[in-house]
């Protein structure tokens, strides 16, 4: 018997219930280029599933490996990339871990090595299914030309740095940062904006508010910060304890059906002013 029953009806089941997300997210999804499916709207869409979900997530045998929910592709490894520290800029306060985190699900399709359905549990029952097999695409298939927005390929260093300490670090950037919420300026880099805290799901969180809610409430339009715990032996170059790091998905929210997935609008530069005192 096939390990993965994963059909429309399974998605929607499991979006219910709050395992990948809720029903507004695959209503927004629907109508943008992250629905590869045969019902997509985008330029690249696959004629062997109407699903949307599939493309990345699967309720069984997921990747485990992905710190990302039920991650139905397949990880590379980190030092795979070229990041954008090795640039040996001036202006890079802060510590650069090695590619991962939610950001090493992101460039699981985004860095063009992998076709955008290859995936570990195909629709349907089993890992290969004939009539998924049998689909193909309208468009080409693949991502941009790499280097382009969509296909950034495996050489980061041209990108917004990511796996890096929000501010620059905490305090001398050497240390854990406070299980408490830090004021405008209060980073090692004082041209940062403060960041809320909060201890969510046996973890502690940090994010940046955007003004969406009140403050202390985590919402998807608020800039996410993502946690990282360092130990002593950790191959990183990363204060010991937890340490909270500037992801893909920091700025970019792929449930959304805003431009370019970003997590609010960007009009007057209101992305990079959410997190950068200019």
């Amino acid at each position: 018997m096939g390990r993965a029953r994963w059909t429309a009806g399974a998605a929607i089941a499991l979006l219910a219930l709050g395992v990948l997300g809720s029903a507004p997210a695959l209503a927004g999804i629907a109508t943008t280029k992250h629905n590869l499916g045969s019902n997509g709207t985008g330029a690249n869409k696959f004629s062997g599933t109407g699903e949307i979900c599939v493309f990345c997530h699967t309720p069984h045998g997921a990747d485990i490996t992905a710190t990302v929910p039920l991650w139905n592709r397949s990880l590379v490894t980190a030092t795979t990339y070229q990041t954008y520290n090795s640039l040996g800029t001036s202006s890079l306060d802060g510590a650069t871990a090695p590619v991962g985190s939610v950001s090493l699900a992101c460039l699981s399709c985004h860095d063009g090595t992998q076709a955008m359905n290859v995936m570990i549990n195909q629709p349907g029952s089993g890992t290969v299914v004939t009539a998924f097999g049998a689909g193909s695409w309208t468009g080409t298939g693949q991502l941009n030309t790499v280097g382009s927005i969509t296909n950034i390929g495996t050489d980061l260093k041209n990108d917004h740095p990511i796996g890096i300490q929000y501010g620059g670090g905490y305090g001398t950037g050497k240390v854990a940062y406070p299980k408490s919420n830090v004021a405008d300026g209060g980073f090692r880099d004082q041209d940062f904006k403060g960041a809320q805290y909060n201890y969510i799901n046996d973890k502690d969180v940090w994010w940046v508010d955007t003004g969406t809610a009140g403050l202390g409430t985590r919402e998807k339009t608020d800039m996410q910060l993502y946690t990282r715990t360092q130990t002593g032996t950790s191959p990183v170059a990363l204060a010991v304890g937890n340490q909270a790091l500037v992801e893909c998905a920091s700025c970019h929210d792929p449930h959304t059906d805003k431009a370019t997935f970003l997590r609010i609008d960007n009009t007057n530069s209101a992305v990079c002013l959410a997190c950068h005192i200019k």
